[in-house]
């Protein structure tokens, strides 16, 4: 059946970074939506960001759009040209090779919870505006920007 039972999904909590670099991050959960419904050519993620977490990383995707739909809470999008806030309803996109590196961060008092979209390309490499870090879908190993693997 179609219908994808949000309380038996596994709930992934923090982001898999190497330290320092999930500590931001910490808290924040995902169910895998398009994973549950059996989609491959893109992805569905129910995210929910806890006040003061950021989403991620700020990055861009070499070859993989991306969007969110904020469902509840309040949520500020920073990118290169600066921050604006998101509220239930709104949504953003990224389009792939952009070089503009983007993120989300809970400012609010409540927890934030918005879909998250993105289209799996496997050659797809993101890469970090703010760290020095990258990965590849193929491996899913994150990197030091020069090539060279975290421990």
């Amino acid at each position: 059946m179609p219908k994808i039972d949000l309380a038996a999904l596994p709930v992934r909590v923090g982001t898999g970074y190497p330290e320092p670099f999930n500590d931001a991050c910490a808290g924040r959960t995902r169910r895998r939506l398009g994973d549950a419904g059996g989609l491959v050519d893109f992805g569905v993620n129910l995210m929910t960001l806890p006040p003061g977490k950021w989403s991620s990383q700020r990055h861009w995707h070499s070859h993989e759009d991306e969007l969110v739909y904020l469902l509840e809470g309040e949520l500020t999008l920073v990118e290169d040209a600066g921050e604006v806030v998101l509220r239930p309803g709104d949504c953003a996109a990224f389009p792939k090779g952009s070089g503009d590196g983007h993120h989300l961060k809970n400012t609010g008092s409540t927890d934030a919870v918005y879909l998250e979209v993105g289209s799996r390309h496997p050659d797809d490499l993101t890469t970090c505006a703010d760290v020095d870090m990258m990965s590849y879908n193929k491996d899913g190993a994150f990197r030091h920007k020069d090539g060279t693997p975290y421990p």
